[in-house]
């Protein structure tokens, strides 16, 4: 069952929908993509961030998500690989011959459920994917902070599993960015982190989140996500949107910052 409908999302599937819809909008018409970095806050903060960037793209029948593990249940390298998901929208299937050979790819990945379980940061990602596509298959992917030389080889073996699928397959790194710092201090920072990921520098990524103290929570998805994209053939990296909480609380004293991303 879904671990955060009612409280990130609304519970009921026509006011999600309409929510989401609302998010998604009619913009100009989506295009194929590599990869998205989208937020994983409460709808009513990040939604929009999230529905326009899903927007811009197309999402195509396979779709693997890599969010961090905030709860710290499971294994640090969590791969979810069978049954499916439920959200008030219905369930999205596992596409679960892929998931084998992710988890074959890489030592350290691991089939684990627990890692999933009560985790909001790919959970959240799933109605904008069950809207834009309700066909689609999913690979959940749940990431604790590990060394910066694992996730760039998990992102490489990522990278080479997908080159050798015969349909596309769209990258969501799950992700939001600054948090609890003024809103003037949390932009500059995250034009930092962001700057790195439009030039698809993975490690300069998590170099300068480290460095300059960015508390970028999904930092690692987003480094395994730019890796896996350079493997696809990735150019370049577009913000489409950014913005933070005292947009909607109105407070700017202390905000997290969200940013969408497309990676084409």
């Amino acid at each position: 069952m879904p671990a955060v409908a009612g409280h990130f999302y609304p519970a009921g599937a026509e006011s999600l929908r309409s929510m989401v819809s609302g998010f998604i909008g009619k913009s100009a018409p989506s295009r194929p993509a590599i990869g998205v970095m989208v937020p994983h806050a409460g709808y009513v903060f990040s939604g929009s961030f999230a529905g326009k960037t899903f927007g811009q793209v197309d999402v195509p029948p396979k779709v693997l998500i890599i969010g961090p593990n905030h709860t710290g249940y499971g294994q640090s390298l969590a791969v979810f690989c069978r049954g499916s998901w439920v959200t008030p929208l219905g369930e999205v299937a596992v596409e679960e011959s892929l998931a084998d050979k992710i988890v074959r790819s890489y030592p350290r990945l691991c089939a684990d459920d627990l890692a999933h379980r009560f985790e909001h940061s790919l959970e959240v990602q799933l109605p904008f994917i069950q809207i834009k596509n309700p066909q689609a298959r999913i690979v959940p992917i749940c990431l604790a902070p590990v060394p910066l030389h694992e996730l760039l080889l998990l992102g490489e073996a990522i990278g080479k599993v997908l080159a050798e699928e015969p349909d596309p397959v769209l990258l969501v790194a799950s992700s939001d960015m600054t948090h609890y710092e003024p809103g003037q201090l949390a932009r500059q920072k995250d034009r930092m982190a962001l700057e790195k990921i439009c030039r698809l520098d993975p490690e300069g990524l998590y170099r300068t989140v480290s460095d300059e103290h960015i508390s970028m929570c999904g930092v690692v998805s987003m480094v395994v996500m730019l890796a896996a994209a350079k493997c696809l053939g990735a150019l370049k990296g577009e913000v489409v949107c950014y913005g933070n909480s005292g947009e909607v609380t109105g407070d700017q004293s202390e905000v997290v910052g969200y940013a969408g991303v497309v990676v084409e």
